[in-house]
């Protein structure tokens, strides 16, 4: 798999009748190792090591509707009354960050309506507060540790 600009962990990774898996700590099962997931393992990881985010307060691939449409979000972060604060949505390390990420996730936000939004191919990591009042956003130097993240909702 490829290097990231995240920290390393100790994944599980094993090949199956599936081809070859790692395990997902949220989901508690094997997934598909694909380049997209293998950013979504360490980010995820990161967050809950560096970042010091609740496991129990991530979701990934959290089912959505939008305008009739079942979509997922590749994760979303919780507070203790189970109210999204965070929206992440990754790429495979080999596909730039563009408007077009930014704008699928935004869209997702018109469901959820969080302050943070993030999006990272595991090179590349971008977040953004928004600011719903101003109808405007702006992007943050690093990702916000939980307790920021919780005091600024």
């Amino acid at each position: 798999m490829y290097p990231l600009n995240l920290p390393p962990f100790d994944a599980k990774i094993m090949t199956s009748e599936q081809g070859t898996v790692i395990f997902d700590i949220l989901r508690r099962k094997y997934v598909a190792l694909t380049p997209e997931e293998w950013v979504r393992q360490h980010f995820v990881h990161y967050l809950i090591s560096e970042k010091n985010y609740p496991s129990s307060l991530i979701a990934n691939e959290a089912s959505i509707k939008i305008f009739s449409m079942n979509r997922r979000c590749d994760t979303v972060v919780y507070n203790n009354k189970l109210e999204p604060l965070m929206l992440l949505e990754y790429k495979s390390p080999n596909i730039k960050i563009s408007q077009q990420v930014f704008d699928q996730i935004a869209r997702y936000n018109l469901i959820f309506r969080v302050n943070y939004l993030v999006v990272s191919n595991g090179l590349s990591h971008y977040c953004c507060k928004v600011d719903f009042d101003h109808q405007s956003y702006h992007y943050l130097s690093e990702i916000p540790d939980y307790t920021s993240l919780k005091e600024n909702q």
